[in-house]
């Protein structure tokens, strides 16, 4: 019997059970059936629970690029492997063969070989939606090297931080990148943020608007020229199965991003497997995850995942509104997309439009759909099960992290009864238990508490790049001996889990997990700003917004506050990106406070939510009677 395709809802439950029971023959035999090693592992799992090191098929070699597409050119050398929608709908598509793939992942894996990138040196890839992007990612992994993506929307800081952290040989990047009507000259903002990262040897420059840009000499070359003259074959290196694959930075609750790193062997084999059994992919099926590349689900589901299940996935530019709010159920009806996977987001946003906007094309190629980023609200599932599933397509409920590098909670398409808002059940590999806040395990059901994971799985993130104490303690301080989500989760009558929400001060929004750390940072760095709070509230279409609570240096600031909010703003989109600016700023005389001097962010988390009638145990703070007037004056 396989493990890899779970066919019924007995054979889930039976699986789950051999997992939990027997882990390491489990994935050992995933592992040994599904893919192509050039030598076998000697132990399938090591770790070190007190030091949190994690190894899985210890000593195994392989490539996982050779897995992604060399093994796929004998049966599917001319099916497509990624098809690009740019961002205009009149421009035409591309429709990237794996023949083709080939040809370009090893031209660009040439070029950067004879750049003197080596195994293990680390290239950071700031780029729009565009095919290099994956072939950049993809040519990287295919010699050895670390790559780093970086979403296209950060700030020239936030760049720089990034590529200081990672110690990046290389940036590849573009003259500019288009989303819906806006243009961004990407190429000035590496400029920028390369006047503080002086150890970058190199920039390589794809031309995506031919804008000009600046080129200074001996730093940054074109692209194009260097490929049109590199060999289109490559031997894939051969990568220890712990050796690093990639790192990318995700948002913590201080101000410095955390670079996680993600190794070969364990995250290739529960990718994959992920991706199988929770979209039901069948060899035919067209795949088309609207995500961004710069975070963990374009690595895992337009990428890895897609790929080494031999399918075809859809790379796409633009935004779900552009030039019509029909945009994405025209790509669906014209590439006849059977399964679809999406942030909450995206559906609140298209839901306020008229039905006409989706009734208008032909969606009965679908066949599942999805939802990622954050717990979906029960309005927007019942929307997107009526006018996208017609009723007839299973909704994934997808629950996972950047850390945990593929999705570990969700239904399975076709197996799993779904129910509005619940993530369901974990996936065979996964065991997860709640716990509470005396750090015991919880095992009865219709319970909610803190969401964990009791046992080590292979997709997961092996450290915080430069820094092992900081994952220590992020992860796995909280309860020992196991690893601590930062989710709260409830678990229903039958198990099915439902997140409820971050434990520390992270906030997703719009699908995208912002510290408030680094933003208020940005905010402090204002010469009229004492200090300043940034707290979650509840939104209609991005889930969460960001609401902040400031104080100013100078009772009655002198400055208009709708300027001084913009300029607070534009500081915050500068140092970040826009995708952190404060939808709401209240100006206060200060902010509740513990006598140590620690703020009571709880406080302004049920203020900026309007629950001001109960606000807890009040008597630790210093100063309580700011809370009333705080309230009396929320926006």
């Amino acid at each position: 019997m396989s493990y890899y395709k779970i066919e019924n809802l007995e054979q889930y439950f039976k699986h789950y059970k051999k997992s939990v029971r027997e882990p390491r023959k489990f994935w050992e035999k995933i592992a040994q059936e599904n893919f192509v090693w050039y030598q076998g592992w000697d132990k399938v799992f090591s770790f070190d629970m007190e030091n949190s090191q994690f190894r899985w098929f210890v000593n195994g070699k392989l490539n996982i690029v050779k897995n992604c597409i060399d093994r796929h050119l004998a049966k599917r050398a001319n099916k497509p492997a990624i098809i690009f929608e740019p961002n205009d709908p009149s421009e035409p598509e591309q429709i990237i063969t794996y023949q083709e793939l080939y040809q370009r992942v090893s031209k660009m894996a040439n070029v950067l070989k004879d750049l003197g990138v080596e195994k293990g040196d680390r290239v950071c890839i700031y780029l729009p939606m565009i095919p290099e992007l994956a072939v950049s990612m993809l040519a990287c992994a295919r010699i050895g090297a670390v790559h780093s993506v970086i979403f296209a929307g950060f700030s020239s800081s936030a760049v720089s931080k990034r590529v200081n952290d990672c110690g990046a040989k290389i940036i590849i990047t573009s003259d500019g990148g288009v989303r819906g009507s806006k243009q961004v000259d990407l190429k000035s903002i590496v400029d920028q943020a390369l006047e503080s990262s002086p150890e970058v040897e190199k920039v390589l420059v794809v031309e995506r608007t031919k804008a000009k840009v600046n080129m200074k000499e001996g730093r940054d070359l074109l692209l194009a020229p260097l490929l049109e003259k590199a060999s289109d074959n490559n031997v894939a290196v051969v990568m220890d199965s712990e050796d690093p694959l990639f790192i990318l930075y995700t948002s913590g609750s201080t101000g410095t991003p955390k670079g996680m790193v993600h190794t070969t062997g364990g995250y290739m084999v529960q990718t994959a497997y992920s991706f199988q059994n929770v979209f039901n992919y069948q060899d035919n099926d067209v795949f088309w995850c609207t995500a961004d590349c710069g975070w963990i689900t374009g690595h895992s589901y337009i990428l890895y995942g897609p790929l080494l299940n031999g399918g075809t996935t859809i790379m796409f530019e633009g935004v779900p509104t552009y030039p019509t709010p029909s945009r994405f159920w025209q790509v669906i009806d014209k590439y006849k997309v059977t399964q679809f996977y999406t942030a909450p987001t995206a559906i609140r946003s298209l839901m306020t439009k008229d039905y006409s906007f989706v009734d208008d094309n032909d969606l009965s190629s679908l066949r599942v759909i999805g939802s990622v980023g954050e717990p979906i609200n029960e309005e927007a599932w019942h929307w997107y099960n009526d006018h996208v599933g017609k009723k007839r397509c299973p909704i994934v409920d997808t629950w996972w992290q950047t850390e945990t590098g593929s999705i570990l909670i969700s239904p399975l398409s076709f197996i799993t009864p779904t129910k509005p808002t619940y993530a369901t059940l974990p996936l065979p590999g996964v065991q997860t238990v709640l716990m509470d806040e005396k750090r015991n395990e919880i095992n009865d059901n219709q319970v909610d508490g803190a969401l964990c994971v009791k046992f080590p799985w292979p997709s997961m993130a092996r450290t915080i790049w430069g820094d092992h104490k900081r994952y220590q303690d992020t992860y796995f301080s909280q309860f020992p001996g196991m690893y601590f989500t930062g989710d709260g989760a409830l678990r229903d009558e039958v198990g099915y889990y439902r997140i409820t929400g971050r434990a520390d001060d992270v906030v997703i929004v719009s699908g995208h997990n912002l510290g408030s750390a680094p933003i208020e940072d940005a905010i402090n760095e204002h010469p009229a700003v004492a200090e300043s709070a940034v707290v979650g509230y509840p939104h209609s279409v991005k889930g969460n917004a960001l609401y902040g609570f400031i104080t100013l240096k100078l009772e009655g600031e002198y400055r208009d506050r709708e300027n001084l909010t913009k300029e607070i703003n534009n500081l915050i989109s500068s140092h970040i990106g826009p995708i952190a600016k404060l939808d709401k700023i209240q100006f206060v005389e200060s902010l509740p406070k513990t006598r140590s001097g620690k703020i009571m962010r709880r406080i302004l988390r049920s203020i900026a939510k309007g629950e001001q009638k109960d606000f807890g145990d009040t008597s630790t703070l210093i100063n309580p009677e700011i809370i009333e007037t705080i309230v009396n004056n929320k926006i």
